[in-house]
């Protein structure tokens, strides 16, 4: 249970984070995270404090219920599931997203604790199908790309195009494709949108189940690129993809990519 209290001279205190903070240890580890950019794994602690890797595994889960870390699968490359990667949550962190949004998230996260099955799956079906319905209310004039930025902005993220993400290579473009709806069949570049996502609205929920709340917003970054007028799997979201930020790539065909970098 969340209790606060007033201390000797009447500031709060969070009493979770307080207790959280009551071994060196679990400061030692504290301190070190926020001193490392991009977060660090379990078995990087490990190396760097000497500590087993369970007690340090037990350390970050608490620190991560305290509210003082927040944790996620990030890939480096790597074949198989990704470690968790822990970061701080930092000062900086957006407000709380709008009351109806996380009520809605929190049911959702309540359903599929008793559901069984993959989480994350199941998360990013129902974003979608909500992604859609919160881009339908969003000024698509921009095209694909506006309209996530516009969904993101309205669930409380800071979402920031970065202005220098690489442009892949010709690919071919299928009937389904924008491009070729829009009589330009055949083979089209594919331009690599990327969007910065520094901080996150809804970081009480990813600490209960990351997994799903990764999964969730994955699912509605789909749904509102779909409902812009562009293929769902265009787009993927990687936490901690760069060192201060989850990055959401959107792969589109030119014709289609969205807001002006110029």
């Amino acid at each position: 249970m969340r209790t606060r209290g007033e201390g000797p001279v009447g500031e709060t205190i969070d009493t979770p984070r307080h207790r959280a903070l009551g071994t060196e240890s679990r400061v030692a580890i504290l301190n070190l995270v926020r001193a490392t950019d991009g977060g660090m794994t379990a078995g990087q602690v490990g190396e760097r404090t000497g500590l087993h890797l369970s007690t340090v595994r037990a350390h970050l889960d608490r620190l991560v219920e305290a509210g003082l870390l927040v944790k996620a699968r990030a890939s480096g490359g790597s074949p198989g599931r990704p470690a968790w990667r822990y970061r701080p949550t930092g000062n900086g962190d957006a407000a709380p997203a709008p009351a109806p949004y996380r009520a809605l998230a929190a049911a959702l996260l309540d359903h599929l604790a008793g559901a069984g099955g993959d989480s994350r799956v199941a998360a990013a079906s129902a974003g979608q199908q909500w992604g859609r319905h919160l881009a339908a209310a969003v000024d698509n004039t921009n095209g694909p790309v506006g309209t996530v930025l516009g969904v993101l902005r309205g669930l409380g993220f800071d979402p920031r195009l970065a202005p220098d993400a690489p442009e892949a290579a010709p690919a071919a473009l299928g009937e389904g494709d924008p491009a070729a709806r829009e009589g330009h069949p055949g083979r089209g570049v594919v331009v690599t949108s990327e969007v910065h996502l520094h901080s996150c609205p809804f970081l009480e929920l990813v600490g209960r189940n990351p997994d799903a709340m990764c999964g969730l917003h994955a699912g509605v970054i789909r749904g509102a690129l779909e409902q812009g007028g562009a293929p769902a799997g265009a787009a993927v979201l990687e936490p901690f993809g760069a060192p201060t930020a989850c990055v959401v790539r959107l792969s589109l065909p030119r014709t289609s990519s969205g807001p002006d970098r110029s």
